[in-house]
């Protein structure tokens, strides 16, 4: 993956709003999310922001899967409030268009993944 290529994706809304769609059945509430403006995809600095009103940001970088797991590590040791995760377009299904870190709030999400638990999704 190209840095150019990781930079087109971040502006690509109509990248991300299919993206979020096609996993909806195994992230039942980012899809939902998304339209609800509540998901920012941005390039990654190194800089963190706090999540404030957002459910999830993605941040997009051109760095390879297991550099990926290494941030991702460091930043949920780092972050106890966040739930951080990161996928790679190399994963295959339900993997990002590109290479990203995602920042969501720990509470939240376990929220929502009790929500579709209980409701069997």
């Amino acid at each position: 993956m190209e840095k150019e290529a990781v930079k087109e994706a971040v502006k690509n809304k109509t990248l991300w709003r299919d993206y979020f769609y096609s996993i909806r059945t195994y992230c039942p509430w980012s899809y939902k999310a998304w339209k609800q403006d509540k998901i920012e995809v941005v390039l990654w600095t190194g800089e963190v922001k706090d999540l404030n009103s957002l459910e999830a940001r993605v941040y997009c970088l051109d760095r390879k899967p297991r550099l990926l797991k290494k941030i991702e590590q460091r930043l949920n040791n780092e972050r106890e409030f966040e739930e951080w995760l990161h996928s790679h377009p190399s994963f295959g299904i339900n993997s990002t268009p590109v290479p990203v870190l995602i920042q969501q709030d720990r509470l939240g999400l376990q929220n929502a993944r009790n929500t579709s638990f209980n409701n069997g999704i």
